[in-house]
Protein backbone atom coordinates (compact mmCIF):
# COMPACT_ATOMS: atom_id res chain seq x y z
CA UNK A 1 0.00 0.00 0.00
CA UNK A 2 1.33 3.33 -0.84
CA UNK A 3 -0.24 6.95 -0.94
CA UNK A 4 -0.11 10.74 -2.67
CA UNK A 5 -1.50 13.24 -0.61
CA UNK A 6 -3.30 16.20 -2.77
CA UNK A 7 -3.55 19.28 -0.54
CA UNK A 8 -5.41 21.80 -2.75
CA UNK A 9 -8.83 22.23 -2.27
CA UNK A 10 -8.71 20.09 1.02
CA UNK A 11 -6.72 17.27 2.14
CA UNK A 12 -7.49 14.05 -0.02
CA UNK A 13 -5.08 10.90 0.44
CA UNK A 14 -5.39 8.74 -2.76
CA UNK A 15 -4.09 5.21 -1.96
CA UNK A 16 -2.68 2.68 -4.33
CA UNK A 17 -2.68 -0.95 -3.19
CA UNK A 18 -0.16 -3.33 -5.73
CA UNK A 19 -0.38 -7.20 -5.99
CA UNK A 20 2.53 -9.67 -6.98
CA UNK A 21 0.46 -9.98 -10.26
CA UNK A 22 1.19 -6.48 -11.73
CA UNK A 23 -2.58 -5.39 -11.18
CA UNK A 24 -3.21 -2.71 -8.73
CA UNK A 25 -6.78 -0.59 -7.27
CA UNK A 26 -7.31 2.87 -6.17
CA UNK A 27 -9.38 4.42 -3.22
CA UNK A 28 -8.97 7.28 -1.36
CA UNK A 29 -9.39 8.32 2.20
CA UNK A 30 -12.38 10.69 2.79
CA UNK A 31 -11.82 14.17 2.42
CA UNK A 32 -10.34 15.72 5.37
CA UNK A 33 -8.91 12.65 7.02
CA UNK A 34 -5.40 11.54 7.64
CA UNK A 35 -3.78 9.21 5.64
CA UNK A 36 -2.74 6.75 8.19
CA UNK A 37 -6.08 5.86 8.71
CA UNK A 38 -5.47 3.65 5.76
CA UNK A 39 -1.84 2.96 6.14
CA UNK A 40 -2.39 1.31 9.29
CA UNK A 41 -4.14 -1.28 7.78
CA UNK A 42 -1.94 -2.47 5.59
CA UNK A 43 -0.54 -5.09 8.28
CA UNK A 44 -3.93 -6.86 8.01
CA UNK A 45 -4.35 -7.31 4.60
CA UNK A 46 -0.67 -8.22 3.71
CA UNK A 47 -0.21 -11.25 1.77
CA UNK A 48 -4.12 -11.99 1.30
CA UNK A 49 -5.75 -12.51 -1.94
CA UNK A 50 -7.10 -8.99 -2.61
CA UNK A 51 -10.08 -10.44 -4.82
CA UNK A 52 -11.86 -12.00 -1.63
CA UNK A 53 -13.12 -8.24 -0.37
CA UNK A 54 -15.89 -9.06 1.44
CA UNK A 55 -13.46 -11.65 3.77
CA UNK A 56 -10.94 -8.65 3.44
CA UNK A 57 -13.83 -5.84 4.60
CA UNK A 58 -14.57 -8.36 7.68
CA UNK A 59 -11.28 -8.39 8.68
CA UNK A 60 -10.59 -4.57 8.61
CA UNK A 61 -14.55 -3.22 9.59
CA UNK A 62 -13.59 -2.61 13.13
CA UNK A 63 -11.20 -0.05 12.71
CA UNK A 64 -13.16 2.21 10.90
CA UNK A 65 -15.70 4.54 12.82
CA UNK A 66 -18.44 7.26 11.87
CA UNK A 67 -16.75 10.81 10.52
CA UNK A 68 -13.59 10.83 8.46
CA UNK A 69 -12.11 7.84 11.07
CA UNK A 70 -14.08 5.51 8.35
CA UNK A 71 -12.15 7.08 5.60
CA UNK A 72 -9.39 4.12 6.22
CA UNK A 73 -11.17 1.50 5.80
CA UNK A 74 -13.47 2.69 2.49
CA UNK A 75 -10.13 3.56 0.89
CA UNK A 76 -9.19 0.38 1.21
CA UNK A 77 -12.54 -1.54 0.40
CA UNK A 78 -12.84 1.28 -2.84
CA UNK A 79 -9.09 0.10 -3.98
CA UNK A 80 -9.70 -3.24 -4.00
CA UNK A 81 -13.16 -3.77 -5.73
CA UNK A 82 -10.69 -1.35 -8.63
CA UNK A 83 -7.90 -4.06 -7.96
CA UNK A 84 -10.51 -7.45 -8.44
CA UNK A 85 -12.20 -5.59 -11.33
CA UNK A 86 -9.08 -5.23 -12.81
CA UNK A 87 -8.38 -8.84 -12.33
CA UNK A 88 -11.56 -10.08 -14.05
CA UNK A 89 -12.04 -7.62 -16.73
CA UNK A 90 -15.17 -5.88 -14.98
CA UNK A 91 -16.18 -3.13 -14.14
CA UNK A 92 -16.96 -2.73 -10.64
CA UNK A 93 -20.76 -2.20 -10.74
CA UNK A 94 -20.81 -5.52 -12.29
CA UNK A 95 -19.52 -7.03 -9.00
CA UNK A 96 -22.12 -5.19 -6.74
CA UNK A 97 -24.80 -7.23 -8.94
CA UNK A 98 -25.21 -5.24 -12.32
CA UNK A 99 -26.40 -1.67 -12.71
CA UNK A 100 -29.67 -0.07 -12.89
CA UNK A 101 -28.62 3.38 -15.04
CA UNK A 102 -26.15 4.34 -17.34
CA UNK A 103 -26.09 7.80 -16.21
CA UNK A 104 -25.16 9.25 -12.58
CA UNK A 105 -27.78 12.18 -11.90
CA UNK A 106 -25.39 14.96 -10.14
CA UNK A 107 -26.11 17.72 -7.69
CA UNK A 108 -24.20 20.71 -7.75
CA UNK A 109 -22.71 21.59 -4.31
CA UNK A 110 -22.84 25.61 -3.90
CA UNK A 111 -21.24 27.74 -1.27
CA UNK A 112 -23.88 30.49 -0.41
CA UNK A 113 -23.10 33.99 -0.10
CA UNK A 114 -24.63 36.89 1.90
CA UNK A 115 -25.80 39.11 -1.14
CA UNK A 116 -28.86 36.83 -2.35
CA UNK A 117 -28.71 38.21 -6.09
CA UNK A 118 -25.35 37.18 -6.76
CA UNK A 119 -25.48 33.66 -5.00
CA UNK A 120 -28.84 33.35 -6.90
CA UNK A 121 -27.53 34.31 -10.43
CA UNK A 122 -24.74 31.19 -9.83
CA UNK A 123 -27.52 29.15 -9.15
CA UNK A 124 -28.77 30.21 -12.43
CA UNK A 125 -25.51 29.11 -14.11
CA UNK A 126 -25.47 26.07 -12.78
CA UNK A 127 -28.68 25.41 -15.06
CA UNK A 128 -28.08 26.92 -17.55
CA UNK A 129 -24.64 26.68 -18.52
CA UNK A 130 -23.59 24.30 -16.79
CA UNK A 131 -26.70 21.60 -17.24
CA UNK A 132 -27.12 20.53 -13.85
CA UNK A 133 -30.86 19.12 -12.83
CA UNK A 134 -30.02 19.14 -9.34
CA UNK A 135 -28.79 21.69 -6.82
CA UNK A 136 -27.93 22.27 -3.13
CA UNK A 137 -26.90 25.38 -1.66
CA UNK A 138 -25.65 26.07 1.62
CA UNK A 139 -28.65 27.79 3.54
CA UNK A 140 -28.19 28.45 7.59
CA UNK A 141 -27.70 31.01 10.18
CA UNK A 142 -24.84 32.88 8.35
CA UNK A 143 -26.87 34.39 6.06
CA UNK A 144 -28.53 36.60 8.70
CA UNK A 145 -25.90 35.98 11.25
CA UNK A 146 -24.93 40.23 10.81
CA UNK A 147 -28.68 41.56 10.08
CA UNK A 148 -29.81 42.92 13.54
CA UNK A 149 -32.07 40.99 15.92
CA UNK A 150 -32.10 37.59 13.78
CA UNK A 151 -30.23 35.36 15.96
CA UNK A 152 -30.66 35.31 20.21
CA UNK A 153 -27.59 34.28 21.88
CA UNK A 154 -25.02 34.18 19.00
CA UNK A 155 -22.64 36.75 20.41
CA UNK A 156 -21.59 34.67 23.14
CA UNK A 157 -20.29 31.90 20.42
CA UNK A 158 -18.30 34.63 18.56
CA UNK A 159 -21.60 35.01 16.14
CA UNK A 160 -21.67 31.58 15.60
CA UNK A 161 -19.01 31.83 12.93
CA UNK A 162 -19.78 28.29 11.12
CA UNK A 163 -19.60 25.03 12.31
CA UNK A 164 -16.09 24.31 11.51
CA UNK A 165 -15.16 26.74 14.07
CA UNK A 166 -13.03 24.29 15.84
CA UNK A 167 -10.56 26.45 17.81
CA UNK A 168 -11.04 24.70 21.30
CA UNK A 169 -12.64 21.63 22.78
CA UNK A 170 -15.40 24.38 23.80
CA UNK A 171 -15.75 26.08 20.98
CA UNK A 172 -19.03 26.58 18.12
CA UNK A 173 -17.99 24.10 15.90
CA UNK A 174 -17.87 21.75 18.50
CA UNK A 175 -20.48 21.84 20.23
CA UNK A 176 -23.86 19.89 19.84
CA UNK A 177 -26.73 21.46 18.37
CA UNK A 178 -28.88 21.23 21.75
CA UNK A 179 -26.58 23.06 23.71
CA UNK A 180 -25.73 26.20 22.47
CA UNK A 181 -29.07 27.76 22.80
CA UNK A 182 -28.74 29.99 19.72
CA UNK A 183 -32.19 30.45 17.98
CA UNK A 184 -34.01 32.22 15.13
CA UNK A 185 -36.34 34.94 15.24
CA UNK A 186 -38.84 35.59 13.30
CA UNK A 187 -37.01 38.54 11.47
CA UNK A 188 -33.62 36.37 11.04
CA UNK A 189 -36.91 33.62 9.35
CA UNK A 190 -37.88 36.18 6.68
CA UNK A 191 -34.15 37.21 5.70
CA UNK A 192 -33.26 33.11 5.10
CA UNK A 193 -36.78 33.00 3.49
CA UNK A 194 -36.08 36.16 1.08
CA UNK A 195 -32.82 34.50 0.41
CA UNK A 196 -34.45 31.45 -1.01
CA UNK A 197 -37.19 32.66 -3.09
CA UNK A 198 -34.75 34.75 -4.81
CA UNK A 199 -32.41 31.16 -5.73
CA UNK A 200 -35.80 29.87 -6.30
CA UNK A 201 -36.86 32.75 -8.74
CA UNK A 202 -33.78 32.33 -10.67
CA UNK A 203 -33.76 28.34 -11.11
CA UNK A 204 -37.64 28.06 -11.16
CA UNK A 205 -39.46 25.65 -9.65
CA UNK A 206 -38.73 22.43 -11.80
CA UNK A 207 -35.57 21.99 -10.23
CA UNK A 208 -35.39 19.82 -6.78
CA UNK A 209 -33.20 22.10 -4.72
CA UNK A 210 -32.07 21.20 -1.47
CA UNK A 211 -29.93 22.54 1.34
CA UNK A 212 -27.18 22.15 4.09
CA UNK A 213 -25.34 24.32 6.84
CA UNK A 214 -27.59 25.76 8.76
CA UNK A 215 -25.73 26.03 12.19
CA UNK A 216 -25.88 24.48 15.42
CA UNK A 217 -29.52 25.40 16.85
CA UNK A 218 -32.02 23.03 18.78
CA UNK A 219 -34.80 20.73 17.13
CA UNK A 220 -37.11 23.69 17.79
CA UNK A 221 -35.64 26.17 16.04
CA UNK A 222 -35.22 23.33 13.34
CA UNK A 223 -39.54 23.21 12.83
CA UNK A 224 -39.44 26.60 12.76
CA UNK A 225 -36.88 26.87 10.19
CA UNK A 226 -37.97 23.89 8.18
CA UNK A 227 -41.97 25.22 8.42
CA UNK A 228 -41.02 29.03 6.76
CA UNK A 229 -39.44 27.16 4.06
CA UNK A 230 -42.04 24.84 3.34
CA UNK A 231 -43.72 26.98 0.62
CA UNK A 232 -40.14 26.65 -1.61
CA UNK A 233 -40.65 23.11 -1.90
CA UNK A 234 -36.92 22.21 -0.80
CA UNK A 235 -35.96 18.85 -1.81
CA UNK A 236 -34.69 18.28 1.40
CA UNK A 237 -32.87 19.50 4.71
CA UNK A 238 -29.86 18.04 5.37
CA UNK A 239 -28.31 17.21 9.09
CA UNK A 240 -30.79 20.27 10.92
CA UNK A 241 -29.43 17.76 14.16
CA UNK A 242 -26.91 15.47 14.46
CA UNK A 243 -27.14 12.18 13.17
CA UNK A 244 -27.56 10.28 16.23
CA UNK A 245 -30.56 11.67 17.71
CA UNK A 246 -32.70 9.60 16.38
CA UNK A 247 -35.95 10.51 18.36
CA UNK A 248 -35.00 14.31 17.36
CA UNK A 249 -34.70 13.33 13.78
CA UNK A 250 -38.24 11.44 13.82
CA UNK A 251 -39.49 14.59 15.47
CA UNK A 252 -38.29 16.66 13.13
CA UNK A 253 -39.57 14.60 10.10
CA UNK A 254 -43.01 14.40 11.70
CA UNK A 255 -42.99 17.97 12.33
CA UNK A 256 -42.15 19.17 8.92
CA UNK A 257 -43.07 18.53 5.38
CA UNK A 258 -39.65 18.65 3.52
CA UNK A 259 -38.07 15.35 4.10
CA UNK A 260 -35.85 15.52 5.95
CA UNK A 261 -32.11 13.75 5.87
CA UNK A 262 -28.77 12.98 7.21
CA UNK A 263 -26.03 10.31 6.76
CA UNK A 264 -22.83 11.62 5.17
CA UNK A 265 -21.12 10.88 9.19
CA UNK A 266 -22.55 7.02 9.65
CA UNK A 267 -20.29 4.33 9.33
CA UNK A 268 -21.91 1.45 8.21
CA UNK A 269 -25.38 0.33 8.26
CA UNK A 270 -25.47 -0.67 11.78
CA UNK A 271 -24.03 2.54 13.28
CA UNK A 272 -27.07 4.31 12.76
CA UNK A 273 -29.02 4.01 9.41
CA UNK A 274 -30.92 1.05 10.39
CA UNK A 275 -32.25 2.99 13.25
CA UNK A 276 -33.34 5.85 11.55
CA UNK A 277 -34.81 3.61 9.17
CA UNK A 278 -36.60 1.64 11.34
CA UNK A 279 -38.59 4.30 13.06
CA UNK A 280 -38.82 6.39 10.00
CA UNK A 281 -36.91 9.24 11.62
CA UNK A 282 -35.40 10.48 8.11
CA UNK A 283 -37.11 10.69 4.68
CA UNK A 284 -33.95 10.44 2.43
CA UNK A 285 -30.24 8.84 3.69
CA UNK A 286 -27.47 10.90 2.10
CA UNK A 287 -24.42 8.10 3.01
CA UNK A 288 -21.02 9.09 1.89
CA UNK A 289 -19.21 6.09 0.63
CA UNK A 290 -15.67 7.28 2.11
CA UNK A 291 -16.86 6.67 5.74
CA UNK A 292 -20.21 4.47 5.28
CA UNK A 293 -17.75 1.53 4.26
CA UNK A 294 -17.11 1.32 0.94
CA UNK A 295 -18.93 0.30 -2.08
CA UNK A 296 -20.52 -2.60 -1.15
CA UNK A 297 -21.62 -1.42 2.44
CA UNK A 298 -23.26 1.43 0.85
CA UNK A 299 -25.25 -0.29 -1.83
CA UNK A 300 -26.48 -2.72 1.18
CA UNK A 301 -27.33 0.81 2.45
CA UNK A 302 -29.21 2.04 0.18
CA UNK A 303 -31.05 -1.45 -0.34
CA UNK A 304 -32.15 -1.56 3.37
CA UNK A 305 -33.76 2.03 2.78
CA UNK A 306 -35.34 0.40 -0.09
CA UNK A 307 -37.17 -1.94 2.10
CA UNK A 308 -38.27 0.85 3.91
CA UNK A 309 -39.54 3.28 1.57
CA UNK A 310 -36.64 5.18 1.62
CA UNK A 311 -34.33 7.33 -1.12
CA UNK A 312 -31.08 7.30 -0.89
CA UNK A 313 -29.06 10.10 -2.32
CA UNK A 314 -25.29 10.45 -2.05
CA UNK A 315 -22.64 12.84 -0.70
CA UNK A 316 -19.17 13.47 -1.55
CA UNK A 317 -16.27 15.85 -1.47
CA UNK A 318 -13.22 14.38 -2.89
CA UNK A 319 -11.17 13.37 -5.77
CA UNK A 320 -12.62 12.00 -8.99
CA UNK A 321 -11.11 8.45 -7.66
CA UNK A 322 -13.87 8.68 -4.79
CA UNK A 323 -16.19 9.97 -7.01
CA UNK A 324 -15.88 7.12 -9.72
CA UNK A 325 -15.99 4.72 -6.65
CA UNK A 326 -19.53 6.40 -5.91
CA UNK A 327 -20.75 6.42 -9.57
CA UNK A 328 -20.01 2.66 -9.68
CA UNK A 329 -21.96 2.13 -6.34
CA UNK A 330 -25.31 4.94 -8.13
CA UNK A 331 -25.00 2.61 -10.74
CA UNK A 332 -25.90 -0.41 -8.90
CA UNK A 333 -28.19 0.75 -6.58
CA UNK A 334 -32.01 1.02 -7.09
CA UNK A 335 -33.46 3.80 -5.14
CA UNK A 336 -30.52 6.45 -5.89
CA UNK A 337 -31.67 10.08 -6.12
CA UNK A 338 -28.18 12.05 -7.20
CA UNK A 339 -24.45 12.22 -6.17
CA UNK A 340 -22.94 15.15 -5.08
CA UNK A 341 -20.23 16.88 -7.23
CA UNK A 342 -18.56 19.03 -4.91
CA UNK A 343 -16.13 20.18 -7.50
CA UNK A 344 -17.59 22.13 -10.18
CA UNK A 345 -15.92 25.18 -10.05
CA UNK A 346 -11.89 23.55 -9.87
CA UNK A 347 -10.91 23.42 -13.64
CA UNK A 348 -8.20 20.96 -12.79
CA UNK A 349 -10.20 18.76 -10.49
CA UNK A 350 -11.45 16.42 -13.41
CA UNK A 351 -8.28 16.03 -14.84
CA UNK A 352 -6.44 14.12 -12.21
CA UNK A 353 -7.56 10.89 -13.78
CA UNK A 354 -7.90 9.45 -17.05
CA UNK A 355 -10.83 7.45 -18.19
CA UNK A 356 -9.94 3.97 -19.55
CA UNK A 357 -13.31 3.52 -21.49
CA UNK A 358 -14.41 5.55 -24.24
CA UNK A 359 -17.13 8.24 -23.05
CA UNK A 360 -15.75 10.93 -20.48
CA UNK A 361 -16.10 11.19 -16.66
CA UNK A 362 -18.72 14.03 -16.45
CA UNK A 363 -21.64 15.74 -19.37
CA UNK A 364 -23.75 18.11 -18.65
CA UNK A 365 -25.39 17.33 -14.83
CA UNK A 366 -24.68 14.02 -15.52
CA UNK A 367 -21.33 11.09 -14.51
CA UNK A 368 -21.05 8.48 -17.40
CA UNK A 369 -21.03 5.07 -16.11
CA UNK A 370 -17.95 2.75 -17.17
CA UNK A 371 -19.28 0.51 -19.28
CA UNK A 372 -16.13 -0.55 -21.12
CA UNK A 373 -13.67 -0.53 -18.73
CA UNK A 374 -12.97 -2.49 -15.71
CA UNK A 375 -12.50 -1.66 -11.78
CA UNK A 376 -13.61 1.97 -11.44
CA UNK A 377 -12.71 2.45 -14.97
CA UNK A 378 -9.99 4.98 -14.55
CA UNK A 379 -6.06 5.47 -14.04
CA UNK A 380 -4.31 8.88 -12.47
CA UNK A 381 -2.46 11.39 -14.59
CA UNK A 382 0.22 11.44 -12.74
CA UNK A 383 1.42 14.59 -14.12
CA UNK A 384 -1.63 16.53 -12.86
CA UNK A 385 -2.09 14.95 -9.54
CA UNK A 386 1.99 15.71 -8.71
CA UNK A 387 0.60 19.56 -9.39
CA UNK A 388 -1.56 19.49 -6.37
CA UNK A 389 0.17 17.44 -3.74
CA UNK A 390 -0.17 18.69 -0.23
CA UNK A 391 2.90 20.47 1.29
CA UNK A 392 3.82 18.24 3.86
CA UNK A 393 3.24 15.07 1.70
CA UNK A 394 6.22 12.76 1.80
CA UNK A 395 6.75 12.17 -1.77
CA UNK A 396 4.37 10.18 -4.19
CA UNK A 397 3.48 6.73 -3.87
CA UNK A 398 6.67 5.56 -2.14
CA UNK A 399 7.52 2.42 -0.60
CA UNK A 400 5.98 2.14 2.76
CA UNK A 401 7.82 -0.53 4.72
CA UNK A 402 6.92 1.12 7.80
CA UNK A 403 3.29 -0.36 8.07
CA UNK A 404 3.99 -4.10 6.98
CA UNK A 405 4.44 -5.53 10.41
CA UNK A 406 1.35 -6.37 12.52
CA UNK A 407 2.16 -5.60 16.65
CA UNK A 408 -0.68 -6.09 18.08
CA UNK A 409 -3.72 -8.82 19.11
CA UNK A 410 -6.90 -7.35 17.79
CA UNK A 411 -9.59 -9.91 18.10
CA UNK A 412 -13.28 -8.62 20.03
CA UNK A 413 -13.48 -11.58 21.35
CA UNK A 414 -12.44 -14.41 23.98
Amino acid sequence: MRVAVLGDGGRKAIIRIDTNQGIYGLGEVRDGADERYALFLKSRILGLNPCNVEMLFKIIRQYGYHGRQGGGVCAVEMALWDLCGKAYDVPAWQLLGGRYRDKIRLYADTPGVDDPQAFALTMKKRVEEQGFTWLKMDLGIHVVANQPDSLVNNKYWDGASGQYDLRGYMSYGNTLHPFTQVQITDKGLAGLAEYVEDVRNAVGYEIPLCADHFGHFDVNNAIRFGRAMEKYRLAWLEDMVPWFYTDQNKTLSDAIETPVCTGEDIYMLKGGFKLLLDVRAVDVIQPDLGTSGGLLETKRIGDYAEECGVAMSMHMAGSPVCFMANVHCAAATQNFLALEHHSVDSPWWGNLVKMVGLQPMVGKGFANVPLDAPGLGIELNDDEMKKHLSRDAKGYFEPTPEWDQKRSHDRLWS
